[in-house]
């Protein structure tokens, strides 16, 4: 079992977090489990890169410390991090014990800070350590503070090797059904060098008057006939693919760009039904760009896929979007 500790304190000999996350590793390496420690304010230009190191953790300790307000800038860069380029598959897997101590005041809201941030990421709980400590030296001695120490970080243990399962969180069901953020294909660094252009102002406008611009032009150049809605386009595929599942009832509304009006397709049992217009309150709402929705009737791209990958965007019952693959085979084939 391997175990890595972030902690995004200051690294002050007084800092009641160090006493904890000593004790906790010196109670978990007696259990025979690898401990990596990654002291962010050291790391701190290599931030972006740290989700990495999940990939080999069975579990994890967020520990930093409250010295005035919130949890700290170091720890809210790596959960950040983590949001933008941590590997979701892999830290839904993984554990996560947090430690927040105070030495002034909101040890509990920072607790329930790394502990909200863990799972809106999808990430495992375990229970966690938070406390008021305003001068270490009163941990010297008091075997009762040591206990609760060593208790939590047995109970760490005990939570990964058994595989422990909790009920589900509100904040993780919230993330099921509305679609997240895009996957970037760009590094860390990558990322950080676009953000200086999206921060200048002058840049971004003569950007987009210059799109502006090009649509004009396209459009001008496109002619009226094509400028015209094609009423049946996608339909027949749809239709030419439908495998029924008995039972099974659902609304979509799939928002092809380009397309004026929305394709509504109304399915019940065996009958099916497909239209250009609108719906009130579809089962799945589906954003999805002309080219994804080409690759998927080409067999390339299957609807839960795009999803995952970011090319497509839903709202709605998450198991209702992937049944979208079962009542609609595509199998590839070549243009």
């Amino acid at each position: 079992m391997k175990i890595n500790i972030y902690y995004g304190g200051r690294g002050l000999m007084d800092d009641p977090t160090l006493y904890v996350i000593n004790k906790m590793q010196e109670v978990l390496e007696e259990l025979h489990v690898t401990i990596e420690r990654f002291n962010l304010y050291e790391l701190k230009n290599t931030i972006t890169t740290l989700p990495q190191t999940l990939k080999t953790a069975d579990g994890i300790i967020l520990a930093s410390t409250v010295e005035w307000f919130g949890i700290g800038g170091y720890m809210y860069q790596f959960l950040d991090a983590c949001w933008l380029y941590g590997d979701k598959e892999k830290i839904s897997r993984t554990y996560m014990c947090p430690v927040a101590m105070s030495t002034t005041y909101g040890e509990r809201e920072g607790k329930l800070a790394l502990a909200n941030a863990w799972e809106i990421l999808g990430g495992l709980p375990c229970s966690g350590i938070c406390g008021y400590i305003a001068d270490t030296s009163i941990f010297e001695g008091n075997e009762d503070y040591n206990r609760i120490i060593e208790k939590r970080a047995e109970n760490m243990y005990r939570t990964i090797n058994q595989k422990m399962t909790s009920f589900p969180a509100s904040n993780q069901a919230v993330k099921q059904k509305v679609a997240i953020t895009k996957n970037t294909d760009l590094t860390p660094q990558e990322s950080e060098q676009l953000s200086r252009y999206a921060a200048d102002d002058s840049y971004v406008k003569r950007q987009k008057e210059d799109i502006q611009e090009l649509t004009s032009l396209f459009r001008d150049m496109m002619g009226s006939s094509e400028q015209e809605e094609r009423k049946e386009e996608f339909i027949q595929e749809f239709k030419e693919h439908f495998v029924p599942q008995p039972g099974f009832k659902a609304v979509y509304k799939i928002q092809i760009e380009g397309k004026k009006q929305p394709l509504i397709i109304e399915i019940n049992g065996a009958a099916n039904n497909y239209y250009y217009g609108n719906t009130e309150s579809p089962d799945v709402e589906i954003h999805i760009n002309r080219e994804t929705i080409n690759d998927i009737i080409y067999g390339r791209m299957t609807f839960q896929r795009a999803f995952m990958g970011g090319a497509m965007k839903m709202k709605g019952d998450f198991k209702i979007l992937r049944t979208l693959d079962q009542i609609f085979v595509f199998i590839e084939r070549t243009l």
